[in-house]
């Protein structure tokens, strides 16, 4: 199972609105004879491709499967169909499917002999696929917050000037980290203060589509030279339903509730849901972070500290809803790992509920 989770791994940025899957097919004998994942979005599901190269050696064998062998004929077929055809004893399953219109797999398999086995690994196998999951069980995006720092907190020195605090090596896993989300989603201020392109500038496989950029602009400032409006990948521009739209963001701005301090962020969540938007990436800047932090809409931080000290300047994060240290944001960490000069660290809610293990579901396509 630890091996499907890891070939599940190598589909993401590419399967979404989908999961990611994996799957280890054995022959009677116990060896390997196939393997597979689900790389990308109407391509054939992990599943298929690990009985494409296991051929007659799975029959009577068995299959280890991330996610529930679908059981609904989409852009592709039934799992469950596939896995009875080609004769398979066995299926280890580790995640149950959220998704009722895709779900039942399992159950069928059972009603014709099969052994199957759920809740192998499911921890690890819900780790790797937490963005669809939480797409699903939550009807909203996964949202990761990035940031780049000093070791004491600062996003940019005393004059605003912020170019470069990390080091090249951080900048381009900061890309890959786009990569590997279906929006990227910055606030008004970034945009006016630092002209971002906003895109994920990676080897072409390692991005099926470009990533949606995201400005959350409540009064519809969005200069028509901006380079976040180039044609180099689409663009929301989130503003205020009462906001008065400039021609040039016409095509672009999608009106949201107003709130105190700008729009509603759920709203927007459900406006991203609604286009199959799976992950999030927060990129700018305090204010906006701060915001996202005070709904409780972060569901992993990811953050780039670099061994300088400023001192002064501008933090990496906003007021985030904490007037005392009760209401502080406890996080725990994930991965710590050197980037280049720097350190890259992970870190995850820990008091909040997870939201890959609970709320109203939305169908998956296949």
């Amino acid at each position: 199972m630890r091996r499907a989770i890891a070939l599940a791994a190598r589909g993401l940025g590419g399967t979404s609105p989908n999961p990611v899957v994996g799957c280890v097919i054995l022959d009677p004998s116990g060896q390997v004879a196939g393997e597979g994942f689900h790389a990308y979005a109407g391509g054939p599901h992990a599943e298929v491709v690990a009985l494409r190269e296991a051929g007659e050696r799975a029959r009577g064998g068995t299959a280890y499967v991330t996610l529930e062998p679908c059981n609904h004929t989409g852009r592709t077929g039934p799992c469950s169909t596939a896995l009875l055809e080609a004769g398979v004893a066995r299926v280890v399953v580790a995640v149950s499917d959220p998704n009722p219109k895709a779900a039942g797999g399992a159950a069928v398999l059972r009603r014709h002999g099969v052994l199957v086995h759920e809740g192998v690994l499911t921890a690890e196998a819900e780790e790797v696929n937490a963005a669809w999951l939480t797409f699903v069980r939550a009807r909203r995006p996964y949202v990761t917050w990035k940031f780049a720092a000093t070791v004491d907190g600062r996003s940019a020195a005393e004059d605003g000037t912020s170019q470069w605090i990390t080091s090249p090596e951080a900048r381009a896993d900061v890309h890959r980290l786009r990569a590997g989300s279906d929006a990227v989603v910055a606030g008004i201020g970034t945009v006016l203060a630092d002209d971002p392109r906003l895109t994920a500038r990676v080897p072409a496989p390692l991005r099926a589509a470009p990533v949606l950029r995201v400005v959350v602009d409540p009064g519809a400032r969005t200069p028509a030279a901006a380079r976040v409006l180039d044609a180099e990948a689409p663009t929301l521009v989130a503003v205020a339903e009462d906001a008065t739209v400039p021609a040039h963001l016409s095509h672009q701005a999608v009106r949201l509730p107003r709130v105190p301090g700008g729009i509603d962020l759920h709203a927007l969540m459900a406006e991203l849901h609604g286009r199959q938007i799976v992950s999030v990436l927060i990129e700018g800047g305090p204010t906006l972070a701060g915001a996202f932090l005070r709904e409780g809409l972060v569901d992993r931080v990811v953050g780039y500290l670099a061994p300088a000290l400023l001192g002064a300047g501008a933090a990496a994060l906003g007021p985030a809803g904490v007037s005392t240290i009760s209401e502080i944001h406890r996080l725990e960490f994930a991965e710590v790992t050197p980037v280049g000069p720097d350190l890259k660290l992970v870190l995850r809610p820990k008091s909040s509920v997870d939201s890959t293990s609970s709320g109203p579901q939305s169908p998956k396509e296949s």
